[in-house]
């Protein structure tokens, strides 16, 4: 399998991205602030153009490459992202997500930090459309689905708390939601009522990614370490 590589991949007028790992079925990629998974708007830098046009560098082939998006980290948030080179090693990650096999943890910086060094948190989330916002509302609401996440506190900060967050659900604006809504908005975060601003984004980070390889069938975990604009909130380390 081949190795993980540590080069910034920028497309012209983007922000970069790093190659965490690549071979010939997936590629990892580290997602910076700004840039969205997919789907940006016209002139706006999105990952899956990125990764393509890398690949396009790299390999030389006149065939666009394919690029199979598995899951989304949102414009604003950072870190590990794993794309499928072929539709059969995309359908295999997507039944891993599916079965929740897959294990993502992330970093986050809210303010003020929460006063029990750990919780499960259980809510039910209802997207919606007219605001482009996702909300907490009461179990069993039409439309509505359920969220469950962990998180514990790993240090104080002057300013807040950094969270480790694991999910067990997916969802949309999942994690920003359901941590705003117990009163620690995430730093940056000015949909979910955040009045602290953030150097770049907000501070959310996918920080680890722990899954099956589909080819060869052995378990992989690659980390993303933390921007460097993290340091002005109090943590300047990759390791957090």
């Amino acid at each position: 399998m081949a190795s993980a590589t540590h080069v910034n991949k920028r497309l012209p007028h983007g922000p970069a991205f790093r190659v965490l790992f690549e071979d010939r079925h997936l590629l990892v990629a580290d997602k910076p602030a700004g840039m969205a998974t997919m789907g940006a708007a016209p002139g706006q830098p999105s990952l899956v153009e990125a990764v393509r046009e890398h690949l396009r560098r790299c390999h030389g082939s006149g065939v666009d490459p394919f690029v199979g998006v598995v899951s989304r980290l949102d414009a604003s948030v950072t870190g590990a992202v794993v794309l499928a080179r072929t539709s059969e090693v995309a359908a295999a990650l997507s039944t891993q997500f599916a079965e929740r096999s897959i294990d993502k943890t992330y970093l986050a910086i809210v303010v003020p930090g929460p006063q029990v060094p750990a919780a499960e948190c259980e809510d039910w989330l209802l997207h919606d459309d007219r605001q482009q916002r996702v909300r907490v509302v009461a179990a069993g609401t039409t439309g509505a689905k359920p969220a469950r996440l962990g998180y514990r506190v790993l240090r104080a900060l002057q300013r807040g708390a950094l969270l480790e967050v694991r999910l067990d659900t997916g969802r949309k604006h999942q994690i920003r939601v359901q941590l705003a809504s117990r009163g620690h908005a995430i730093a940056g975060d000015a949909k979910y009522g955040s009045a602290f601003g953030f150097p770049r984004g907000i501070a959310l980070h996918a920080r680890s990614l722990c899954f099956t390889h589909p080819v060869e069938n052995r378990r992989m975990s690659l980390d993303a370490p933390v921007p460097g604009c993290w340091a002005s909130w109090g943590v300047p380390d990759s390791k957090a």
